[in-house]
């Protein structure tokens, strides 16, 4: 697991530029804006509840989602992150923590949001950080994933992150695969700039609810 101490210094190492680069993205960003509004929808659908911002970084997601009526609160493995993100959303609770191991109680959340932060995670530890937003979500809850789309490589998705973090491209079906195995039902596929540079993607899935 070294791998989370090398992601957790990195993005200490770069959290206030990081912060003022990403402040307005969702502004920017407008098909993936709509996601999180959507996310927000959905949220709603289920009869509300809190909701996890998985990987918040310096919170503006979880910032959005509440603006839009959402229950939110972030967790993020970099302390620096966190502190950008209680210091800019003061109305909003943010923790130190990984998604490997969440410290939240079973089927205590109506969604979570993992917003391109499983994009550091290895192969190996995805199905396990899906196990974890499985057991936290409480039947008939939503998740959204989004993650930069690729063949599989491990690419630099950023020139600031100091070595070795890396990240990774991944298909939306190999994402999909992954949810299904985890026991979720996926409802949703958006891609984002299929034509561009960078592609990338959405998944929206649920947990079933019990039958009878």
């Amino acid at each position: 697991m070294g791998w989370l101490s090398e992601v957790r210094d990195s993005y200490d190492s770069i959290a206030a530029g990081y912060a003022d680069e990403t402040r307005d993205l969702l502004d920017r960003l407008l098909h993936v804006r709509a996601g999180v509004v959507l996310f927000a929808d959905l949220v709603r659908s289920v009869g509300g509840g809190p909701v996890l911002d998985a990987g918040c970084g310096p919170g503006h997601t979880t910032a959005l989602l509440r603006e839009l009526g959402v229950d939110a609160f972030g967790v993020d493995l970099s302390p620096a992150m966190i502190e950008i993100a209680r210091r800019e959303h003061p109305e909003a609770r943010f923790e130190v923590g990984s998604m490997t191991e969440l410290d939240i109680a079973d089927e205590s959340l109506a969604g979570v949001i993992a917003w391109w932060s499983l994009i550091h995670i290895p192969d190996e530890a995805v199905p396990g950080c899906l196990a974890e937003f499985h057991r936290v979500l409480r039947p008939g809850g939503v998740l959204a994933a989004g993650f930069h789309v690729g063949d599989g490589r491990e690419a630099r998705i950023r020139d600031d992150l100091p070595a070795p973090v890396h990240g990774y491209l991944r298909r939306p079906s190999r994402v999909a695969d992954w949810l299904r195995e985890a026991g979720f039902t996926v409802e949703s596929q958006h891609l984002l700039s299929p034509d561009g540079p960078k592609p990338g993607a959405i998944l929206f899935a649920c947990l079933p609810r019990p039958s009878g």
